[in-house]
């Protein structure tokens, strides 16, 4: 039985189009307009909101939380202070990524976890020994992005607690009747909140967000329009950069966190007093210089993309919707394959053919020139590109104190 969220109600309502995706067992909106590209100027000009309640949700309690997911997370989550939040993954014994998530710390012995996988069970299998408790409450909670550089101006006038929060902060607060917790956090790149708010009050939350955003061009966006922003903003997607480790069939599937670019919380490794699993064989991969990919970003070049299509008599396309499969990559002047881009798009912000590629750690240097495999005419042409150091988009409002 396919399962709604506790804003579907509402959403529904607002859906033109009534293209729905399932995404863990529950109706996700593909988009909700004719276009996913006026959603997307929603994102970058304006403010949109994005149902995110379908992610899987964790709490995690007791005096030994924070040990317990020291010896998990790859990232030190000690450093992780109340009222912060923390991307992190976690990785198998032999250093490979099983998933991602975000911890939000509460106190000194609480945690909330947000994951687009399930991970209750093996969580609780690791949990043996230590005085910690692990409950799903996924099915509890709405979660709502509020995203845009106009996301601020639009919550600032439900709680002006939103104005002091710092990147990845979260705090406590009410949306009139209603206690959630809002963290400036998001999937988009931009400026940008999240609202967690129990599931009865969900639909008053969201009508309340709506009529604080009418005068600023406030609109719905769905998965579309999410992976179009979340693309120029160089966010890892599972199942598109990567996949858990866990249902790989070969290692050709499975990637360390420095093959995807996660070199930034590997930091602190050398501490034995946090021997997370994984650790001593991503240490032997640093040592032993083994990484066999860079994750990087890719910009064609403008002119030899239209040269090759007006060469055979068509109009150049620059279509924003991200390509669902791999395109391989080639060292230049018709040289051997070094690696894959994961997805490709034309970006509308950047104006620029852009994508996320997977390289030989020798061409992962920014400005490496590189040839990337393309349809044309169905026939297989190569154009000229060049790697890109990520975020490709990467406004200043994203992170900046407000």
């Amino acid at each position: 039985m396919v399962k709604t969220t506790p804003f579907y109600e509402r959403l529904a309502q607002l859906n033109r189009t009534g293209l729905w995706a399932h995404w863990s067992g529950h109706l996700s909106a593909l988009r909700y307009d004719m276009s996913a590209k006026h959603e997307y100027f929603a994102i970058r000009n304006s403010v949109g909101v994005f149902d995110t309640s379908q992610l899987f949700k964790y709490w995690i309690r007791g005096r030994d939380a924070e040990r317990f997911l020291a010896g998990v997370v790859t990232r030190d989550i000690r450093k992780c202070r109340p009222g912060r939040a923390q991307y992190s993954v976690w990785c198998d014994e032999h250093g490979y990524v099983l998933e991602d998530g975000v911890f939000f710390r509460h106190s000194e012995t609480e945690f909330f976890l947000t994951a687009a996988r399930p991970n209750l069970g093996y969580l609780s299998d690791l949990a043996a020994g230590y005085e910690v408790s692990i409950e799903d409450v996924s099915d509890d909670f709405g979660v709502l992005a509020v995203q845009g550089p106009r996301s601020r101006a639009v919550l600032s006038t439900l709680t002006p607690d939103v104005n002091g929060l710092r990147y990845f902060d979260h705090c406590a607060t009410k949306i009139g009747t209603a206690s959630v917790t809002i963290s400036r956090t998001g999937y988009t790149g931009d400026l940008g909140f999240e609202i967690f708010v129990p599931a009865d009050d969900a639909i008053a939350v969201l009508d309340a967000v709506l009529e604080a955003g009418a005068g600023h061009g406030i609109r719905p966006y769905g998965e579309e329009a999410l992976l179009m922003a979340r693309i120029e903003a160089g966010l890892l997607l599972i199942d598109s950069e990567f996949g858990t480790s866990r249902l790989a069939f070969t290692d050709q599937d499975r990637f360390t966190p420095k093959e995807l670019g996660l070199t930034w919380m590997l930091r602190g490794i050398e501490d034995d007093e946090r021997p997370f699993i994984g650790r001593d064989a991503i240490r032997r991969e640093l040592a032993g210089n083994t990484t066999r990919w860079a994750m990087v970003g890719v910009v064609l070049d403008w002119r030899d993309y239209e040269r090759l299509h007006v060469d055979v008599g068509l109009i150049p396309p620059k279509d924003p919707m991200p390509q669902p499969y791999e395109s391989m990559v080639y060292a230049p002047d018709d040289g051997d394959r070094i690696g894959y881009a994961t997805t490709l798009m034309y970006s509308p912000v950047l104006q620029r053919h852009i994508g996320l590629a997977r390289v030989l750690p020798e061409y992962a240097a920014p400005r490496t020139d590189l040839d990337v495999e393309i349809t044309i005419d169905h026939v297989y042409q190569r154009v000229r590109a060049q790697t890109a150091r990520l975020p490709l988009f990467n406004p200043e409002r994203k992170t900046a104190v407000l």
